[in-house]
């Protein structure tokens, strides 16, 4: 049998060192020793957040820490403008009407990135907004939104921007203090390489005064109560998943030995190397510009069947692909290259689905497009992603 490859957009495969922890035998999670191995995993997080804040692990999926974040920064009545390009997009409306949030939506196509002018446009007709709710990297498109740009904008203003980082923390750069974001989230089953089941959230100064004014009747999704237990004595409020954590430690020490600038590199160069192939492949990139790392959606040619492909990549080459969501089901594939992916698993995925396609009665073109693919990796990786990127 074919070594199966899970090259989707979360999960992501585990690195050995991390498997070896998570089978380690269980430990007690209040006991002195555990109590120490949280304390260096609050400071390991705090340097991937980049912030001096701190940053609180809850037993959850990513959705749980984006719930935490819409119940403790806001309050029924207060008003957010959601930016809905992408089925995650649409999750930050869903959550914030759930709980009350007025909600005004900003939406752009599927596949277009956020701008300023969008924002200032939305901002006239909703003056009393709170906050602005956004992907870093939107999973279901492949997007790139420019917070960068969008917290400077906000910097001046009493809005603050709330970011799910969930397929952008630990994949591209995305510095919380530095850029001034309010409020950054992530999930544990993209970039940290883990199995789902931890998220995370870190607030600034100014969100945590937000909190500490609101007050929020929250039980489980308690933000105060977190960071309470974190900064007394480092430890969760609740029962935590403890062999998540153990294999969370372990990740982020793997993250300290590479660095994050090579991490990054190395996110860069298989997105340019995953982009140049499906190029070469004579195929549609769905993210033209300002595109995410860490997956590429690739348009698949007119009357092919986008499910058939992933069953032929899957059954005869052992290669699991995503396919697209709501509107774009069947018209793409998601191609994950993200976590512990390397270019030798990105070259078989790549041959995978040229030929599926091809099984599949689409037009594709086959010549040297894996020596274009493994060309455009070894050049990104020489000379690493541009600055302004990001």
């Amino acid at each position: 049998m074919d070594k199966m490859r899970l090259l989707t957009p979360g999960p992501t495969p585990l690195p050995e060192e991390v498997r070896l922890t998570l089978a380690m035998d269980m430990v007690h999670h209040r006991k002195p020793g555990f109590t120490a191995l949280l304390g260096e995993i609050q400071k390991d997080l705090q340097w991937l957040f980049e912030t001096s804040q701190p940053v609180i692990s809850l037993a959850s999926s990513g959705s749980g820490a984006m719930t935490a974040a819409v119940t403790n920064l806001f309050k029924k009545g207060d008003q957010v403008l959601i930016i809905e390009g992408g089925k995650f997009g649409e999750r930050w409306g869903n959550i914030a009407s759930t709980y009350g949030i007025d909600t005004g939506i900003i939406s752009v196509p599927w596949g277009k990135p956020i701008t300023i002018g969008h924002i200032e446009t939305a901002l006239r007709q909703y003056p009393k907004v709170k906050g602005i709710l956004v992907q870093a990297s939107e999973t279901s498109t492949g997007v790139l939104h420019p917070i960068k740009e969008i917290a400077e904008y906000l910097r001046e203003k009493d809005i603050l921007l709330v970011v799910d980082g969930i397929s952008a923390v630990g994949i591209s750069p995305l510095p919380m203090d530095k850029w001034g974001i309010d409020c950054l989230l992530t999930g544990s089953q993209k970039g940290l390489m883990l199995p789902p089941g931890l998220s995370f959230i870190s607030l600034s100064e100014r969100a945590w005064k937000r909190v500490e004014e609101n007050r929020p009747r929250e039980f489980y999704f308690n933000l105060l109560g977190e960071r309470d237990k974190i900064l007394k004595n480092s430890q969760t409020l609740f029962t935590p998943p403890i062999n998540l954590l153990m294999g969370l430690h372990t990740c982020l020490g793997l993250f300290r030995q590479q660095g994050m600038e090579n991490v990054f590199r190395r996110q860069w160069a298989l997105t340019q190397m995953v982009r140049t192939a499906a190029t070469a492949m004579g195929l549609t990139l769905l993210a033209e510009d300002h595109y995410t790392w860490g997956l590429t959606s690739i348009k698949l040619p007119e009357g092919v069947d986008g499910q058939a492909v992933l069953s032929c990549c899957a059954e005869r080459y052992g290669i699991i692909l995503a396919g697209g969501q709501d509107s774009l089901k069947g018209r793409i594939v998601r191609f994950g290259h993200m976590g512990h992916v390397d270019y030798g698993d990105v070259l078989a995925g790549i041959m995978a689905l040229m030929h599926s396609i091809a099984a599949c009665d689409g037009e594709v073109k086959t010549d040297n497009v894996l020596e274009q693919a493994m060309a455009a990796y070894e050049k990104a990786s020489d000379e690493g992603y541009p600055e302004d990127f990001a």
